[in-house]
């Protein structure tokens, strides 16, 4: 079974508090683009499953699909197995959701290939095990995150063309975002508002990971040099992303980050519907 994996971009994420389980409670709008991952899914007769990648760091049983095919595998007692090969396109560590994704794309892969008929429920409850932004991919589109970011409510699409993403190769471990963050004072947290998408726009962590690291900073100020109507960081980085008004300005930017040898990306944001189509099926 071959298939695609989308990644996502935050067009808000404000973090609210701490949770006693140590991590945050967030408020975040996720929405899926159309960079992917593909990965292709290949039944065995027994064994462990196997994971291998392009990228030759997200070989074996430290990456997560490996971890969530181990735990179908023995929740169910099978005795089939899969190998799974990934081809990494999305950057890593970056605050794009590569990892989440394709942890939800193998949810919804093995439990096709397995044939355990799983309910949404049961694949909403697996997902929250490992992570905290794999709920979101389960659905794709444009959702609210809450809770942790698992608790996830679908949203009307919010569809924004012209999108350019601008990664500077550094790897931020979430723990680090999350431990830079000065959360807001009670009553003071910020709100996202649909009807007004870009102007509400806004990440909690960008103020402390544009102060750990510089390059991040430089990048977001770049992007507005360049014209960005909204420049801003993905998640808990290090990508950071531009909205233009047309392809042109878009394109000049693009020019200007190759050159300096940044990783970029021309995206856009998908409807549910594009997002979904390309489920495993």
């Amino acid at each position: 079974m071959l298939a695609v994996s989308y990644a996502k971009i935050n067009l808000f994420l404000e973090v609210i508090d701490r949770l006693e389980s140590g991590y945050h409670q967030v408020n975040t709008v996720l929405c899926g683009i159309d960079l992917f991952d593909c990965i292709k899914f290949s039944l065995t007769k027994s064994g462990s499953p196997i994971v291998w990648s392009s990228n030759a760091k997200l070989n074996g049983q430290n990456n997560l699909m490996y971890k969530i095919a181990d735990y179908l595998r023995t929740k169910y007692g099978l005795e089939e197995s899969v190998e799974i090969y990934l081809e990494k396109r999305i950057p890593i560590a970056a605050g794009l959701g590569g990892g989440s994704s394709n942890a939800a794309i193998a949810i919804l892969a093995l439990d096709k290939l397995w044939r355990l008929d799983l309910a949404s429920e049961e694949k909403h409850e697996i997902a929250a095990r490992f992570g905290s932004d794999i709920n979101f991919f389960l659905e794709g589109g444009t959702a609210l995150g809450e809770n942790r970011g698992e608790r996830i409510s679908r949203m009307d699409d919010i569809l924004i063309d012209n999108i350019l993403l601008v990664n500077p190769g550094i790897e931020i471990p979430a723990s680090i975002a999350y431990g830079a963050v000065e959360l807001p004072a009670p009553g003071e947290a910020k709100l996202y508002d649909p009807k007004r998408p870009i102007a509400t726009m806004y990440n909690r962590l960008e103020s402390g990971i544009r102060k750990l690291y510089p390059k991040v900073y430089r990048i977001l100020c770049t992007l507005d040099e360049f014209g960005s109507q909204k420049s801003m960081l993905s998640g808990s980085g290090s990508t950071c992303f531009g909205i233009f008004e047309n392809e042109n300005d878009l394109a000049i930017c693009q020019k200007h980050f190759h050159k300096l040898g940044f990783y970029t990306h021309k995206t856009k944001t998908l409807s549910r519907r594009e997002y979904q189509k390309c489920f495993p099926s």
